[in-house]
């Protein structure tokens, strides 16, 4: 604690007298007026955020929150304490004009165990605010400042050692809306990212602890949105109607991830890169910088699930990094249309006479001969050649309840793909997109199930080409997972 209280003037003692040096001594500019009129901040938890701001002077705007440490879900099993600014991660939103004069009330909850602190990076002074709202439990402190600058804004705690501060969740964001207001919209979300770091592995159970050297060697557990897995997936999916103008406020609270942030299916209208003023056009994903955000806009023109994801891809699919936005309404096939037919292809340089037939197998030996070669041709990337699948993301093959439970279903599965959450041998996998593989014959995919459902500890009956086309013959849709 010694070190923390020390160190901290003295580096921005350090910076001020560097960023000082050189500098002419002319008198800077003059604040505006005090503000006569006082309100109070609606501040708001994510992914929900306060109305928009409709006024065309400066007021006093008092903002209260509440530091609370608190244990909550990670994800599926596993439990982490936080640090939070209003009991969630992110901290709650705050949303204020430019020339505004903003009251901050930080409060320390008295149970807490730490100190803690504000740096809101919308502050113009060393520090952010952090040097003049240091708190500690059972106590509370005011901060003034005036938003001079329009744009949107992190704010963290920068209590030493500030990594693990923010790294337990300790960010948020601050709205600066410009003196003319943003342009209308119909939906407006508010979405953080951040990297974790617990002691245990990726969708390891029980109680988890923060892993310090994890975070140094910058190697998360976790990437999430939001502060847990599946916080805006499934149930907790965002949602807006086709035609609707939908608005996104994007943060990164890190601690050291950029976030390279993407919505499958969606093109940005516009882009305020790095929280800034001026808008680009038409982006396909935009980077976010640790400690930094952007506000992005698009119009959803076709209904379905849109995903969000951090494009680093292996964050969005193994540790978390995933939303969802639900989009009702009219589909319009002139603009995405349908799949169309399955057709064969034999290859450019080889005749269609001249393909081999694919043999059919007739006894269980022969499906588990040639189900070999398909799996690895076709399932072995995703599911791995021993069936142990890719947590989080793809579940188990080997010892599986949820394949071996019903034959049909499998071959259902196999037909028309599988959406949505299982659990598998009591884990949840969450937002599941297997694929159709209807394209294979009848032949190659009871070879495939048969193989399956009798490697790595399975043990079933065989699946006859038949049963796949008596399946194909009823329709080949894909199956809903229980939500």
């Amino acid at each position: 604690m010694f070190r923390g209280k020390t160190f901290v003037p003295f580096a921005l003692a350090l910076l001020t007298a560097l960023t000082n040096c050189g500098r002419s001594k002319t008198t800077p500019a003059q604040s505006a007026a005090e503000p006569t009129e006082t309100i109070h901040a609606d501040v708001v938890d994510a992914p929900n955020v306060p109305p928009a701001i409709h006024r065309d002077h400066a007021v006093r705007v008092v903002v209260e929150i509440e530091v609370k440490e608190v244990t909550m879900p990670i994800a599926d099993g596993a439990t982490y304490t936080f640090w939070t600014f209003g009991g969630h991660v992110p901290g709650q939103f705050i949303r204020v004009r430019e020339g505004d004069t903003v009251e901050l009330h930080l409060k320390n909850a008295p149970g807490n165990k730490m100190p803690h602190n504000i740096d809101l990076h919308a502050v113009t002074g060393p520090g952010g605010g952090a040097p003049r709202t240091f708190v500690a439990p059972g106590h509370q402190t005011v901060f003034t400042f005036e938003a001079l600058r329009a744009g949107l804004f992190a704010y963290h705690c920068a209590t030493a050692p500030v990594g693990m501060h923010i790294a337990n969740g300790m960010y948020g964001l601050i709205l600066v809306e410009p003196r003319e207001g943003l342009p209308p919209v119909d939906k407006e979300f508010y979405v953080m990212q951040g990297d974790f770091y617990t002691t245990g592995a990726t969708n390891d159970k029980g109680p988890q602890a923060f892993d310090m050297q994890k975070a140094i060697d910058e190697k998360p557990t976790y990437v999430l949105f939001n502060g847990a897995e599946g916080s805006l997936t499934g149930a907790n999916a965002l949602h807006a109607k086709v035609g609707e103008r939908v608005r996104m406020f994007v943060g990164n609270g890190g601690p050291n991830l950029v976030s390279s942030f993407h919505v499958i299916g969606a093109i940005f209208d516009r882009v305020y890169r790095e929280g800034g003023t001026t808008p680009e056009q038409d982006v396909q994903t935009t980077l976010i910088p640790a400690g930094g955000a952007a506000t992005v806009e698009f119009t959803p023109r076709e209904p379905g699930e849109y995903t969000f994801v951090d494009h680093s891809i292996f964050r969005a699919f193994s540790k978390g990094a995933q939303g969802q936005l639900s989009v009702e309404g009219a589909s319009n096939t002139a603009l995405y249309a349908d799949q169309g037919p399955d057709l064969p292809f034999t290859g450019a340089d080889v005749p269609a006479a001249t393909a081999a037939p694919t043999p059919v197998p007739q006894t269980k030996e022969e499906l588990l001969a040639m189900g070999a070669g398909v799996f690895d041709r076709t399932c072995a990337a995703c599911h791995q050649k021993t069936g142990a699948g890719l947590p989080p993301a793809i579940p188990p093959l080997a010892g599986s309840d949820f394949l071996m439970a019903d034959k049909d279903r499998a071959v259902h599965i196999a037909l028309g793909g599988l959406k949505g959450p299982v659990v598998v041998n009591g884990t949840t996998f969450g937002n599941m997109e297997m694929p159709s593989h209807a394209f294979l014959s009848d032949a190659e995919l009871a070879s495939a199930l048969t193989y399956v459902r009798n490697s790595w500890g399975n043990t079933g009956d065989a699946v006859m080409p038949a049963d796949v086309a008596t399946a194909r013959a009823a329709g080949v849709h894909t199956v809903l997972a229980e939500r």
